[in-house]
């Protein structure tokens, strides 16, 4: 049988999470090998190690399924067994001290001593010492067995070791303060949640509910007020949920071993109620703290953003306060992907401001200008040749006319208004002359009418002067028609040829490699101006070959050029041009060396024509410095931070 990448992954991926890592260190995790066979020796060799892992956790499952079976039976020895093991006070306060480092190295040889001594009047002190034993995680498993031999041989064990441990996560209930210090105390706490967990899958723990009360007061409201509290909670429960799936009713995903042995854990469908309800509710409450926290988190950048640009650098008490917000909430953000990830949910999103500026912390490394020459300011150009170029730009004004460049756009728009309205007046005095002759009329068949007898007459031509009037309206409206659609058509056409000629300039930027050829067509694209048209341009402007820097400060000139006229042009590119910055400098590898040079030498010449503000070009290249890694070649040449200057 031929095995594949793909059928290979699915039978162990879900088994343990150090299996997951083990294929992703040999490269069982990428799509693209997938199709490949397992023809290759080194991962024949690395496979047989992942199956041996594999057959090992089946092991360890079914020797836990046996292990529970005893502790949920357990066949303790009558009282004249235990008389006959050594009782003395001395050898079990040896033995008791051995319960205070409990290894699993020693886990074989403290068991041996367990079995000789009769600890019957010593269970207390032997359960003390066992919840004051500072656990690694890898010796956890060496006091589930130590437990578990104890819970065999004495009947009142259990219960006080169920009660010690929790005293461990009610310190203010019990009334005393574990220890002093905080780490120490969250290492306890997780350490202990991990055996509590454990003797409750090996049969040790029987009841769930001592799981409830845990984590009711985990996920209560009092424990947002303290911050490192609030950070240990999030990490335990997270972890809880990782191992106990099945408290929530979740699918277990595994081999047959794991599933036989979770379904014989006994969970009352009330209590995993109580698990989702409390879970979910924390859940929901810890990412709106993350939403906020994220929200003063921007705050707290904008403004420190606004005082690099003022001052150059950030007093000792702004960078501690940053440091130690952007500390918490990356914390915060990573307890909550956690244990949203083992609730299978969607980890929550946090809007990204566009127009937030990355605020670094570093020292500055610069120093203060020494010597004679400090005072003496060194020419801004090469020479003037270059001078002119940077700064001497063509007037558009003296070249298109003013109506071109959009800035008579107010005074047309008010012609056009008047024109409309005398047009409106024009076209109700026909009305009102209607009305001034019909006023005639009447007046003249009140007098005629009763004097030469002509009311006949007069009505004849009030008939026909109602025929006409409909005929004339008529005649307008087609006209207007006609004009409309001349207008309409004559638009298309323009649009049309506009955008040919438009299609045909942009194709000519690439030529232009000299001062008056750019600035011949950007006095040709004033004649096609219009807001598309600008966005057209901007967009070719922005996507300029990343292999044709010589270009750059052509295109600058020309941006320069039609932001004396056109606001938006700059203010268009400039944006485009800081999101891919945040976007690349976002990507922490040596990979799009030369889109990433592009960009940093776009905003350089933007720079030199006065378009891209300092502040801007000083943060760039401030966090360019800070994190040198994500423009380095192999040879160690920072080519980005070359670029600005």
């Amino acid at each position: 049988m031929t095995w594949t990448w793909k059928s290979f992954r699915q039978n162990i991926f879900n088994v343990r999470p150090e299996f997951r890592i083990k294929a992703l260190e040999i490269g069982m995790d990428h799509p693209e090998d997938e199709g490949h066979a397992l023809g290759d020796h080194d991962g024949k060799q690395d496979v047989k190690e992942v199956v041996a892992r594999l057959e090992e956790f089946k092991k360890s499952m079914e020797a836990k399924i046996a292990l529970r079976q005893s502790n949920l039976s357990p066949e303790r020895p009558d009282i004249g067994f235990l008389r006959s093991l050594d009782s003395s006070i001395k050898r079990n306060t040896a033995v008791i001290k051995k319960l205070k480092q409990i290894t699993e190295e020693q886990r074989e040889g403290m068991m041996d001593d367990l079995r000789s001594v009769n600890l019957s009047k010593f269970v207390s002190e032997a359960v003390a010492a066992i919840c004051d034993a500072k656990l690694k995680t890898s010796d956890i498993q060496a006091a589930v067995q130590i437990c578990s031999l104890l819970h065999q041989r004495y009947n009142d064990f259990s219960p006080s070791l169920i009660q010690g441990l929790l005293k461990i996560f009610l310190p203010g209930k019990s009334g005393d303060d574990y220890e002093a210090d905080r780490s120490l105390k969250a290492m306890k706490k997780r350490s202990t949640l991990k055996l509590l967990l454990e003797l409750y899958f090996v049969g040790v723990i029987e009841d769930a509910s001592v799981f409830v009360n845990i984590i009711k007061d985990l996920t209560s409201v009092e424990q947002f007020k303290d911050r490192d509290t609030t950070q240990t909670n999030l990490s335990l429960l997270a972890s809880f949920a990782r191992q106990g799936r099945f408290f929530f009713g979740l699918p277990q995903s595994g081999p047959e071993i794991q599933d036989e042995f979770f379904n014989g854990l006994n969970v009352m469908a009330d209590q995993k109620k109580i698990f989702r309800k409390a879970f979910y509710t924390y859940y929901d409450a810890t990412a709106e703290l993350l939403q906020s926290e994220h929200t003063a988190l921007r705050q707290m950048e904008h403004e420190n953003a606004k005082t690099l640009n003022a001052k150059g650098e950030l007093s000792d008490e702004n960078t501690t306060s940053y440091e130690k917000l952007r500390k918490s909430y990356d914390q915060l953000f990573r307890g909550v992907a956690t244990l949203a990830e083992a609730l299978d949910m969607q980890p929550p999103v946090m809007p990204e401001d566009g127009h937030t500026t990355r605020v670094t912390t570093g020292e500055d490394a610069s120093s203060p200008v020494t010597g004679k020459e400090s005072s003496a300011l060194e020419p801004l150009w090469d020479d003037e040749d270059t001078r002119a170029f940077y700064e001497c730009l063509p007037d558009l004004r003296a070249f298109v006319p003013a109506v071109l460049l959009g800035e008579l756009e107010p005074k047309v728009s008010e012609q056009s208004s008047k024109t409309q309205l005398q047009s409106a007046e024009s076209a109700s005095e026909p009305d009102q002359g209607h009305s001034i002759v019909q006023d005639v009329a009447h007046r003249c068949v009140d007098s005629e009418a009763l004097q030469e007898g002509k009311a006949d007459e007069i009505e004849k031509c009030k008939e026909e002067n109602d025929k006409e009037k409909p005929k004339d309206a008529e005649k307008e409206k087609g006209k207007e028609k006609d004009v409309e659609r001349k207008g309409e058509s004559e638009k298309e056409k323009l649009k049309s040829l506009e955008g040919s000629n438009l299609e045909a300039m942009i194709h000519r930027l690439p030529g232009c490699v000299s001062r008056d050829l750019i600035d011949q067509l950007t006095v040709e694209f004033c004649y096609l101006n219009s807001k598309s048209n600008r966005k057209r341009l901007v967009r070719a402007l922005f996507n300029v070959p990343r292999t044709s820097l010589e270009l750059l400060p052509y295109y600058s000139r020309m941006v320069a050029t039609l932001s004396t006229c056109m606001k938006d042009v700059s203010s268009m590119l400039m944006q485009s041009l800081e999101d891919e910055f945040n976007y690349l400098i976002s990507k922490k590898d040596q990979m799009n060396i030369e889109s990433k040079i592009r960009n940093i030498r776009f905003i350089g010449e933007l720079c030199k024509f006065k378009i891209a503000p300092a502040g801007l070009v000083f943060s760039c290249l401030k966090y360019v410095i800070d994190h040198a890694l994500w423009v380095v070649y192999p040879r160690g040449h920072v080519h980005s931070t070359l670029a600005l200057s």
